[in-house]
């Protein structure tokens, strides 16, 4: 019997961990085996040598599994328990905690429902921006109880660059014509935001953070997302840039069709921390963490149960989605303005990761902003005298000032407001023209009832709009006439996909139309199929297309009868702490 199947012998028997007929489960990654074993976790590292890490002596594996408890404490103490060291003892066997020479070390770990995984809650469709959102407190509170290392910026990813490109050099999976594209992108991009990661750094934005954030190391503990097996072979590696750890749930997510999720946990991020003007960087940050993912899934093969064309098909995969992050975005600015009621934060939260570069505009909502300027969470309600007029001047200002940081280090902005002051829409469309990207503005609307009876049923929500709020808008009319507008009278899917199209924002869907056609001519209004059909529809010189609603095929809309928008109202999904 060789060493290591002498080991995990050891540990599954009653001299270990195991015994008394209970049954032992087995998990392998390319650095580990995890023994599960009634309600413990035992996690043995390999003994190899890897680029970025060197598990080869027993004393490496148990400094290694002491900084593995030690770390992982910040955010999941209730899960570490232990490092044990494995011993030979005279008589020639095995020992926990033993006197003789050590011959490897083990984490003990409390075993979790695996059920309560990311990756699993995502796979299967059940993870919940309520669940993102709360992931993004726990993200934030991490990189915020950090120290700052203020250097090596810029020196720090070039080390992450070269790892990554030696790994994938030396990966079986990949060929050159495959790689070498998407290494010189890479290259391209990182020369492009050297300054910026320098200057970062000294800001205080580089700390010791996870360093291995992806859905399989997030599941949930008593319902609260957390945080676990962190990156602990390597602090030169986890000392990173904060969006940069941030970047890898990111792009997982991406990278699993779940764009809303993404969108949703950047936007709760930066609520949290106020890192405006690092949004510009995710791109780059997450093909770099895709990159990571295509190696270390090709270093799998041979190590893994997993099939080797699995293993083949998903880190080119990743290298895809990398070369593809890699490819440049043209930032632009969206507002979307509208009655209470009329669907704009909904619609905003579903159509902003189409908006210019991943992960997607950086909503900039009124109703979160106010709340964040009085210091509360955003579902807690608001006196009147918050929505005073000069308040909500401080509101819209604040929105306008944060969109021009993030517009600004070249990334979207979506506004999402009233809008039903002529000087507020005014200021809106002079920023995208100072900062020389698209306007893109969108009017919703909907029958009065409706409005009333939407924010109505609201509960935990950053609104706090009454049917009688409602009835003060619509008592003062002030509609734009030069902005498209939209009916959200229609089911979700619907309205959302016309909302994409009256912002030049391409869909390959078709859908029936929400309400019933008013034709006009065509030279007035071209249909809205591609980004540039309505490169003109919000100008002040198309007074023809004025107080017009837009449909799906490019046809003008009058407003329909009552049917509901469905709002989601998942639990926890508007959650933020105050800064």
């Amino acid at each position: 019997m060789d060493e290591r199947a002498e080991l995990l012998a050891f540990l599954g028997s009653s001299d270990g961990f195991g015994g008394g007929g209970v049954a032992i489960e087995t998990a392998v990654t390319h650095i580990s085996t995890v023994l599960l074993i009634g309600a413990r976790a035992i996690k043995l590292k390999h003994r190899l040598r890897l680029p970025y890490l060197d598990f080869t002596t027993p004393e490496q594996r148990l400094q290694a599994c002491l900084d593995e408890l030690r770390l992982n404490r910040r955010t999941a103490p209730s899960l570490y328990r232990a490092v044990h060291r494995i011993t030979r003892e005279e008589n020639g066997r095995l020992a926990l905690n033993g006197g003789g020479p050590l011959v490897d070390a083990v984490v003990e770990m409390v075993r979790f429902d695996e059920r309560t995984l990311f990756d699993r809650l995502a796979r299967e469709g059940e993870l919940t921006l309520g669940d993102v959102e709360l992931l993004a407190r726990a993200i934030a509170r991490l990189h915020g109880e950090a120290e700052p290392v203020r250097s090596e910026g810029a020196r720090r990813m070039a080390r992450v660059l070269a790892i990554n490109e030696s790994a994938l050099q030396q990966a079986s999976v990949f060929t050159q014509a495959e790689i070498g594209p998407v290494i010189q992108a890479c290259r391209q991009a990182f020369e492009t935001v050297r300054g910026r990661l320098d200057l970062r750094a000294r800001g205080g934005f580089v700390r010791r953070c996870h360093g291995d954030l992806h859905l399989r190391n997030i599941c949930k503990v008593d319902g609260v997302p957390t945080l676990f097996d962190c990156l602990e072979f390597s602090d030169d590696l986890a000392t990173t840039d904060v969006l940069y750890d941030l970047a890898f749930v990111l792009m997982d997510l991406w990278r699993r069709k779940l764009p809303v999720h993404a969108n949703t946990l950047f936007n709760r991020y930066v609520d949290e921390t106020g890192d405006e003007a690092g949004a510009a960087l995710l791109p780059f940050f997450m093909a770099v963490r895709a990159m990571v993912r295509a190696h270390v899934t090709a270093a799998q093969i041979g190590t893994s149960e997993l099939s080797c064309a699995w293993i083949r098909a998903e880190a080119r995969g990743y290298l895809e989605l990398a070369r593809d992050l890699l490819a440049p975005k043209v930032a632009s600015l969206v507002a979307i303005g509208g009655y209470s009621g009329s669907g704009k934060s909904t619609v905003a939260t579903r159509i902003a990761p189409a908006i210019g570069p991943a992960p997607g505009a950086r909503i900039l909502a009124s109703d979160r902003i106010r709340k964040h300027l009085f210091g509360v969470q955003a579902d807690t309600r608001l006196a009147g005298d918050a929505y005073a007029p000069a308040v909500s001047k401080t509101v819209y200002d604040t929105a306008l000032a944060c969109a021009d940081v993030v517009l600004g280090a070249g990334h979207s902005v979506l506004c999402e407001a009233v809008f039903d002051r002529a000087a507020a829409r005014a200021a809106v469309e002079a920023l995208a023209r100072r900062r020389g990207v698209a306007f893109r503005p969108l009017w919703l609307e909907a029958p009065a009832g409706l409005l009333m009876r939407r924010v109505a049923a609201r509960r935990n929500d950053p609104s706090d709009a009454t049917p009688e709020v409602v009835m003060a808008q619509l008592a003062r009319p002030n509609p734009p006439h030069d902005w498209p507008r939209l009916c959200t009278t229609g089911d979700l899917d619907t309205v959302c996909a016309a909302a994409q199209i009256a912002t030049g924002l391409e869909i390959g869907i078709s859908l029936a139309p929400p309400c019933a056609p008013m034709r006009i001519p065509s030279r007035d209004l071209a249909p809205l199929t591609c980004a540039s059909a309505l490169a003109g529809a919000h100008s002040p010189h198309r007074p023809d297309t004025a107080s017009k609603t837009v449909g799906l095929d490019g046809l003008v809309r009058a407003p329909a009868g009552p049917t509901i928008l469905p709002l989601p109202d998942e639990p926890g999904r508007r959650l933020r702490l105050p800064h």
